[in-house]
């Protein structure tokens, strides 16, 4: 079993009746009732409210991948969370970061970069382009899959150049952006994928779905290590290289 954390600040959904009019039990929520259907998935949730943002060294070690949303209370998450999401993707915990959790502070720790972009409000469709179809995160995804509406983002997004990019969108503004990036950050994997506006049933849609199912797959760990700094012994001529002979 892949052992899914889904964290949401769930602040949204409590203050605007807009927003709790589509996810009226959390984002958080409706991206576990989806992944919770898959046999091989295991889903718990958490959210800024819960004690310590339900997020502790101990359960860390549980979750073999993190799905973090955040939007308007990025400054509400203690530095000393954000410290424990990091250590455990470079021990190996796989991570998602949806839409603007680009600004969340795991993210930006582990980007070490502003990861500022542009953005605008403009109820814009889009149409998001596989660039990889080969990839197993775009697996089952057609050339393209387009929104009806969501936010606005466009370049230049302030992020190190990704390992790959998966998918681009294009706006009907004229935004370009690139909308699926993949990282590795010591042992871990790291997936950001932009689609998800809090005003928008994006979490619904089952291109987005499949997308974010592929990628818990995809990230979760396959080494989890902590990746130390030991001082070693110089090897002698007591202990050799072991050299195989064919």
């Amino acid at each position: 079993m892949i052992r899914v954390l889904v964290w949401n600040e769930f602040k949204h959904e409590r203050e605007k009746e807009n927003v709790a009019a589509i996810y009226p039990d959390g984002i958080h929520a409706t991206i576990a009732e989806f992944l919770g259907k898959e046999d091989d998935i295991e889903v718990r949730t958490a959210t800024l409210q819960d004690e310590n943002c339900g997020i502790t060294k101990e359960i860390l070690d549980e979750t073999d991948v993190l799905i973090w949303w955040g939007h308007m209370a990025h400054n509400k998450v203690p530095d000393e969370v954000a410290s424990l999401v990091r250590d455990a993707v470079l021990e190996g915990m796989g991570a998602i970061f949806l839409h603007s959790a680009h600004h969340s502070k795991p993210f930006k720790l582990l980007m070490g970069t502003s990861c500022n972009l542009t953005w605008r409000e403009s109820s814009d469709s889009e149409i998001l382009w596989v660039i990889d179809p080969a990839h197993p995160i775009t697996r089952d995804i057609d050339r393209y899959f387009c929104l009806e509406g969501e936010e606005t983002y466009g370049e230049p997004f302030v992020i190190p150049n990704p390992d790959k990019v998966l998918l681009i969108g294009s706006y009907s503004g004229g935004e370009v952006f690139r909308s699926g990036c993949l990282y590795e950050r010591g042992n871990g994997k790291i997936f950001y994928f932009q689609p998800g506006h809090e005003t928008f049933p994006t979490f619904k849609v089952p291109a987005v779905q499949s997308v974010i199912r592929n990628a818990v797959r995809f990230v979760a760990p396959t080494y989890r290590q902590v990746i130390a700094c030991p001082h070693v012994r110089k090897i002698t001529d007591d202990e050799p290289y072991v050299i195989v002979k064919k």
